[in-house]
């Protein structure tokens, strides 16, 4: 959606990162069989499909992990935020390159028994008790199926008929998707071909999924609960230091996050959360007099928190207040909707 609710299509953009997103995956495919064919030692060899294999896991693993990653790195630096707006596309073609993966591993390690392949992936290893002879492929398949889930409900019609709560809860899955990818890698592949390469593979994909939320989570966006004033009011900050025509965000108590906005002399305060698929409004701004989310281009008003008519979308309001030269904020939420009279900077000479 553009800011003033546009529907958007398919532009040239979009054409333009799916065509660098297909040319990247297939170098990284033909690069990795070409270097492992080159560096495999005498006496040991590979089929190309076994190559493809390891290739299609690693791609997947690496994705997967990017993906994760993009919407921390979107609030460190507006350089991400082409990828947020395709994180959708990538999120697919993820799913897509793991199938292919686990197609091939189907074909080449069980399609030649008496039995189904699928079966045979899941009974041919019962030895849930051993850590070391873990069934992996079984973990796998499991992240598969949620990967699965999550680009069949990708579509804004699942997020419209879903809600946006529901549709967000179920795509939170993915974090359990990756947690199982994580334990696929370490029980199969570290295991069986302990090759230093699938370690650093592991260890950097984890550390920039992890490192990254709780960094974003805990000191770039201030997680630490603000310090309460005026009977329990949170303090925002000077109101000269807020940026015009965007906001600060603050956490309350109960892990509420709220956007404090200015516009000229006026400061309103909002939920962070926009109803459309969950979107950060905090780091979005206001176009033509209304908070725009970076996302989706979805609008409210900031004095009542309601998206300009005909849309019926409305959000949670708060109160706030201006003492000498500080903004505050009332961490209770006003019913989504409501009207609250914006706090008026006054010139420094008043």
């Amino acid at each position: 959606m553009s800011h003033s609710y546009q529907t958007v299509g398919w532009t040239a953009f979009k054409r333009r990162f799916d065509t660098w997103m297909l040319a990247g995956a297939g170098l990284y495919l033909l690069t990795f069989v070409g270097v492992s064919s080159l560096v495999t030692p005498d006496g040991e060899s590979f089929t190309p499909l076994q190559m493809l294999i390891r290739a299609t896991g690693t791609l997947a693993f690496l994705q997967f992990s990017f993906v994760l990653s993009i919407g921390p790195l979107a609030r460190l630096t507006p350089r991400f935020k082409p990828f947020l707006y395709n994180r959708r596309h990538l999120g697919v073609f993820t799913f897509v390159v793991g199938l292919a993966h686990g197609v091939l591993v189907l074909i080449w390690y069980h399609g030649f028994g008496v039995i189904n392949p699928l079966l045979s992936l899941l009974v041919s290893n019962p030895r849930y008790d051993s850590l070391g002879g873990f069934p992996f492929e079984a973990l796998g398949l499991v992240a598969l199926v949620l990967l699965f889930l999550l680009a069949a409900t990708s579509h804004d019609f699942w997020n419209a008929n879903l809600g946006p709560r529901v549709w967000k809860t179920l795509h939170m899955a993915g974090y359990v998707a990756y947690a199982l990818l994580v334990a696929h890698v370490a029980l199969g592949a570290l295991l069986t071909e302990p090759h230093p390469v699938y370690f650093a593979m592991l260890a950097v994909g984890c550390g920039l999924v992890a490192g990254l939320h709780v960094y974003t989570h805990v000191v770039a966006l201030g997680a630490v609960e603000a310090k309460a004033s005026l009977q329990g009011w949170l303090a925002v900050g000077p109101a000269a230091g807020l940026p015009d025509g965007r906001a600060r965000v603050v956490q309350a108590a109960n892990e509420q996050r709220i956007a404090v906005f200015r516009d000229g002399a006026k400061v309103s305060a909002v939920s962070n959360v926009c109803r459309h698929q969950g979107g950060p409004l905090g780091e979005g701004r206001i176009v033509d007099g209304c908070i725009t989310c970076p996302w989706h281009g979805y609008q409210y008003r900031p004095e009542d928190g309601c998206s300009p008519p005909p849309f019926t979308e409305r959000i949670a309001t708060f109160a706030t207040r201006i003492e000498r030269g500080v903004v505050y904020v009332n961490p209770e939420p006003l019913p989504p909707g409501a009207w609250v009279a914006p706090s008026l900077i006054r010139p420094v000479n008043d």
